[in-house]
């Protein structure tokens, strides 16, 4: 008997998962991760672009990228309890048929004010194949063959951003401009529906579901919310890809306005840090049957904040090159990388009982957070990085301050 068992009460009991789902599975939950990358990498060398067509200013643009966060944050947060609730395959399935008619919506946006809104739909849908395709890998795995999934999904996951840029600015620089940056994203979010339709089976049982309405809900919210080692490791995820984002959104001012690279160089430029981050987890998955998943997550926010420190303080001197530049950035990928693999893995094994719930809050906070910071980075406009390297340094210090709260851990697993 743990110390979670009085807020069990009323919850489904948790059967022993198999070692690992089939590969065809993991290989359909890749391609659903890919959406997210997909969605926010692939229109970024059309930002100087789109303000000038568009009538706005960087910080404008840059609230399209938020919308779709903001989104993003809320779809997590229904769909995950929901999939606790009425099953795997129902969300993701509806999820990606909405942000399919979202997406070819955007390609013919008029405005901006109707572009933003529009990715804020194409987040809260999009958000369906991320938060429940978590919730699978815990329904069907656990310990360190969830942590070896994880690190596989971000691997294959990390094809999108390296892909996204380089496709991205190759179609920007075509007649279709930005537009037609969203009538591929369009036929990938076609792809991702039929893939679910016919390789994803249900992987949630109805013994397992929570049929008790809102009152289950809120237990399994309230037992994932008052575990502190998953709140730590949820942190420390959830702060690491706030740097990202950070990057995201700076990226395209940073690359082409600050170190002059043309939108094809920044593209490149772009993918190479995807790289870094796809390769890091590809190591990771493989480390961790030989280390501590929680030694990994350590090196890598080490990893994640040093470089970035250095970054900030450079930049402050008026010191920044494109070696400098690229090479730290490279460096707080690897940290990433590792990041992601572990940070995952650790967190929803404390709530194998509300996988749903526990991938929601996860998935939710770190759309927030992406949301938030995304607007800031164009703060000081498009001609400084001192906001991202600043921002990126902050939030990798508070993901290495939330491990503080995994301190003197007993089991490593939540039963």
């Amino acid at each position: 008997m743990t110390s979670h068992a009085s807020i069990r009460v009323g919850l489904p009991e948790v059967k022993a998962p198999s070692p690992s789902p089939p590969s065809r599975q993991i290989a359909v939950l890749a391609l659903l991760s890919f959406a997210i990358p997909l969605s926010t990498d692939m229109y970024l060398p059309g930002f100087p672009t789109m303000t000038r067509e568009l009538s706005t200013d960087a910080a404008g643009v840059q609230l399209t990228l938020t919308a779709f966060f903001f989104g993003l944050a809320a779809g997590q947060l229904v769909l995950g309890p929901l999939s606790d609730r009425y099953g795997r395959r129902k969300p993701i399935l509806i999820g990606t048929g909405v942000c399919t008619l979202a997406t070819a919506l955007c390609a013919v946006a008029p405005s901006l004010g109707i572009l933003t809104g529009l990715r804020f739909v194409m987040g809260f849908s999009g958000a369906a194949g991320v938060v429940v395709g978590r919730a699978v890998v815990s329904d069907l795995a656990s310990g360190t063959a969830a942590a070896r999934i994880f690190g596989m999904l971000m691997a294959l996951g990390g094809i999108a951003p390296i892909v996204a840029p380089l496709a991205g600015g190759a179609v920007v620089e075509g007649p279709g401009g930005w537009r037609a940056v969203f009538w591929v994203l369009t036929g990938a979010s076609v792809l991702m529906f039929l893939a679910s339709l016919f390789l994803v089976p249900e992987s949630l049982p109805a013994d397992r579901r929570h049929t008790d309405g809102i009152g289950s809900t809120l237990k399994a919210a309230v037992s994932v919310l008052t575990d502190r080692f998953y709140l730590g490791y949820t942190l420390a995820f959830c702060f690491a890809s706030a740097t990202l984002f950070c990057y995201i959104s700076a990226s395209p001012f940073l690359l082409q306005n600050v170190l002059n690279f043309t939108v094809g160089e920044a593209s490149v430029a772009f993918s190479v840090g995807a790289l870094t981050a796809t390769l890091s987890s590809a190591a990771a998955a493989r480390l961790v049957g030989r280390c501590s998943p929680r030694l990994l997550l350590r090196v890598g926010l080490v990893l994640l904040l040093a470089p970035s420190a250095l970054a900030l303080l450079i930049t402050i001197a008026g010191q920044l090159s494109r070696v400098w530049a690229l090479g730290l950035v490279a460096i707080a990928f690897l940290g990433l990388g590792q990041v992601f693999t572990t940070a995952t893995a650790l967190a929803l094994e404390r709530v194998p009982y509300a996988a749903g719930t526990g991938s929601a809050v996860l998935g939710t906070l770190q759309s927030a957070l992406g949301a938030a910071v995304a607007p800031l980075m164009g703060i000081a406009g498009g001609h400084t990085v001192v906001p991202l390297f600043l921002g990126m340094t902050l939030c990798a210090l508070i993901a290495v301050l939330a491990l503080l709260l995994t301190r003197n851990r007993g089991a490593t697993t939540a039963s």
